[in-house]
């Protein structure tokens, strides 16, 4: 057990192990996730395939051939090597963090759902935008789809569950609430939030070398857009 990161840790599979910092959605345990992905990213091992850092936990993808031995179990000497790296004091983290600023639309055309959370919560539809653009949002993980944005957390007035049956198409660059949750759909793709707007900018595109957007960590405000500047946006960078 490491004096820095406490954790729980078990296999996922034969070629990746989890650790786990407990069930919660909270920016202190999120930091935490994302200083060990940090610590073991710097660490260059190439046997380490792939990093997967979420809420509260961090997955660790490895080669199981590199490590197999008689003697242990690749899970065993991963988490051996795991527990190495976290008893070495982690370097002080950079405190700049991204701001990211994402025009919206919250035209009906659009906002498929709002209206209906309005109802749901006894707010007007221009209540609900103003709550929604005044908080500052941290992007916790990335996920589902490539690109897509789990970030929180969201105002407990405008707090709606899923959708029980979702919608066999969600439109890329649709913004979305599940539970205390905000989120961008990258891509076209099936989706249960609550679709309260729209944003003109692309998240997604797999010919940068940083295909996607956001990062873990950084923060994102929304800003209110009227549908001819959603327009006259996408005009200008298509």
């Amino acid at each position: 057990m490491s004096i820095y990161h406490p954790y729980t840790m078990f296999p996922l599979g034969d070629s990746a192990l989890t650790i786990d910092f407990g069930n919660s959605i909270d920016d202190q345990t999120n930091q935490k996730v994302l200083q060990l992905y940090h610590q073991i990213k710097d660490a260059h091992i190439p046997y380490l395939t792939d990093l997967v850092p979420a809420y509260s936990s961090l997955t660790v993808y490895y080669d199981v051939i590199s490590v197999y031995s008689t003697e242990h179990s690749a899970f065993e000497a991963i988490s051996e090597l795991i527990e190495n790296i976290t008893e070495e004091k982690p370097k002080p983290v950079d405190g700049t963090k991204r701001l990211i600023d994402i025009p919206v639309c919250y035209e009906i055309k659009y906002a498929l759902d709002i209206y209906e959370i309005a109802r749901q919560k006894n707010l007007s539809v221009e209540e609900i935008i103003a709550i929604h653009t005044s908080k500052t949002y941290r992007v916790y993980m990335l996920g589902f789809i490539p690109g897509f944005s789990y970030m929180g957390l969201v105002d407990e007035q405008i707090e709606v569950p899923r959708k029980t049956e979702p919608r066999p198409n969600v439109e890329a660059g649709s913004v979305g609430i599940a539970g205390r949750q905000t989120g961008i759909y990258p891509l076209n793709s099936p989706g249960g939030w609550q679709i309260i707007g729209k944003t003109p900018l692309r998240l997604f595109n797999k010919d940068l070398a940083q295909p996607v957007l956001f990062e873990p960590g950084d923060e994102v405000k929304f800003y209110s857009i009227t549908e001819d500047e959603f327009e006259d946006f996408k005009k200008r960078n298509s």
